[in-house]
């Protein structure tokens, strides 16, 4: 039996439920058909992206810009900010160890978007386009396009990789297919081992593994009788490379083991602390885009409680991964960003049920860029004296997205080549805002 386009239904739905038993993924191994014709790419310094993506949205008062002379309502218990290893820099009391690297980053202090939904907030920063009848790709889907396979990345991990979940808020490939989403981990690389999907299955060893594999082997009458189909061929290709991930170098890319116990307390032993360790160690084999997923923002009540837990981890884990990249030299070719959807509400919402809550509030919040070409010990922009509305430099989306681009070699007017043959561009027309952030670039 074949289906109308001449592929073989049997061995498809053997080979995949055979795969499935054997606990291996498909993912990133048959993918779509290859998409060509992407325009000449402009010079850029940067190689990767690392994205710590803080979902649910942070607090620009309790983080990177702090407004101590609102008062309590505004700041809360948080109402001491500290000193940076930069003059005239300062940022909330809970980033002590960031405070000490911000010579290698600058602060948005001025993103705006006005968007106040989760979904429609997280599709505008990650793809700098509005809402409209395309579904756009993120930033990660076209790095993926543009710096991946068809451009020379070699790697075996794919070029686009979440760590640790799906982000889950929009298609993040849109138009351009299941080719360039993102691979996402799974598992915690806090803990051991690091079970990442399709190359680790937790509780089965190295050899029932390889009994699987021989099995697959036997069971392939049909692969051993036309041996020279082209769609075999290509099945055996991608088997291939799915054990190679599985006992290769991709495995041993993700077995922090290797790295030395000093370095893993440094990051914090934490979920998100191993992830900023695996990011690096992923920019070091050329991933080109690193998306680090950091739940726990959406901080409606109870606001400040969340925070004494959460914002200590980041810390730990951010310093150390901008102390570690510039240390190693890659700092310079690695962008790394760090914001969410939209900020939180500058004034705490004490009252039942929120208990000093924060909602959210796209109309003013804080970015960070490090890196990649961007300058570090740098404010760009401001806001008002609560931290309600951009006060000066208005930044959008598309003008922090264009730049980022820019860095990396991607023209943000060029052409977006996809299977669909729309006619469109990686970023819409340059019309709000105040530009690209050449200040710092």
């Amino acid at each position: 039996m074949k289906k109308d386009n001449g592929t073989l239904n049997r061995r498809d739905v053997l080979k995949r439920g055979l795969w499935g038993a054997a606990g291996l993924s498909l993912y990133g191994v048959a993918g779509s058909a290859r998409v060509v014709g992407a325009a000449e790419k402009p010079k850029g310094k940067a190689q990767s992206v690392i994205q710590i993506w803080m979902w649910g949205g942070p607090s620009h008062l309790d983080t990177f810009d702090p407004k101590p002379a609102a008062g309590y309502d505004y700041c809360g218990p948080f109402d001491k900010p500290i000193d940076t290893n930069v003059a005239g820099i300062q940022i909330g009391q809970m980033l002590p160890l960031l405070a000490q690297q911000a010579d290698k980053y600058s602060i948005i202090r001025s993103m705006t978007h006005g968007n106040n939904g989760h979904e429609t907030a997280s599709y505008i920063v990650q793809t700098g386009h509005e809402p409209g009848r395309q579904v756009f790709p993120c930033m990660g889907a076209v790095a993926s396009l543009f710096k991946g396979y068809d451009h020379g990345y070699k790697g075996l991990v794919p070029p686009y990789v979440v760590l640790t979940r799906p982000q889950g808020r929009f298609s993040e490939s849109g138009f351009l297919g299941d080719k360039y989403k993102p691979f996402a981990t799974g598992g915690d690389p806090n803990r051991e081992p690091f079970a990442v999907e399709g190359i680790i299955a937790q509780g089965i060893s190295d050899r029932r593994q390889e009994s699987r594999r021989k099995l697959l082997e036997d069971l392939d009458t049909l692969g051993e009788a036309m041996p020279d189909h082209p769609q075999f061929e290509q099945f055996d290709r991608s088997e291939q490379k799915a054990f190679d991930m599985m006992f290769g170098q991709a495995r041993s890319l993700f077995d922090l083991k290797q790295e030395k116990d000093e370095t893993r307390q440094r990051y914090g032993r934490t979920t998100f602390g191993q992830s900023c360790l695996t990011a690096r160690r992923l920019v070091e084999h050329g991933v080109p885009y690193i998306t680090i997923n950091y739940g726990g923002w959406d901080t409606h009540k109870q606001h400040f409680e969340a925070m004494r837990r959460k914002l200590p981890e980041m810390d730990q884990g951010m310093s150390a991964l901008l102390d570690d990249l510039s240390q190693r030299g890659l700092l310079e070719t690695t962008i790394v960003w760090w914001g969410g959807e939209f900020g939180r509400t500058p004034k705490i919402l004490w009252e039942s049920p929120w208990n000093g809550g924060r909602n959210h509030f796209g109309k003013c919040f804080c970015s960070v860029v490090a890196g990649g070409g961007f300058k570090g010990g740098c404010v760009v922009g401001s806001s008002d004296e609560t931290g309600s509305e951009p006060a000066t430099r208005p930044v959008y989306p598309q003008d922090l997205l264009r730049s980022m681009y820019t860095l990396l070699g991607i023209d943000p007017d060029g052409p977006l080549p996809n299977g669909r043959g729309l006619d469109v561009k990686v970023m819409p027309k340059a019309a709000s805002g105040s530009g690209m952030l050449t200040e710092i670039m």
